[in-house]
């Protein structure tokens, strides 16, 4: 099990979770930011300080926003296991899911 990124985080990549993970597994898209599912330790560390609360724990994500479990675990696929968010700086890319969303409202 993992922590996942959501819909919320779309547009706004707040980085609070990144400063607050102990093992640097939260990566950053161009859009949005991704939690690596075999570096997560399932601490938790991120979901309190998410302003937009947009981190669930796996078996709690919102039906509506299921597919963003895949599009996590998904944009690994590519990016590979680098060992720590902060080598790799921010990834030129997005999952699909992410890429193809229209802009996010920042209201």
């Amino acid at each position: 099990m993992t922590y996942v990124i959501a819909l919320p985080c779309v547009d706004v990549k707040d980085r609070a979770c990144v400063e607050e993970c102990p093992v640097d597994c939260i990566y950053e898209g161009e859009r949005s930011l991704y939690i690596h599912p075999d570096e997560c330790v399932d601490c938790g560390a991120c979901e309190p300080v998410c302003p937009v609360e947009a981190i669930y724990y796996e078996d709690d994500v919102p039906e509506e926003w299921d597919p963003y479990t895949a599009a996590n675990a998904e944009f690994f696929d590519e990016v590979g296991s680098p060992g720590g968010a902060a080598r790799t700086g921010v990834i030129p890319s997005d999952h699909p899911l992410i890429a193809a969303l229209p802009p996010q409202n920042q209201d």
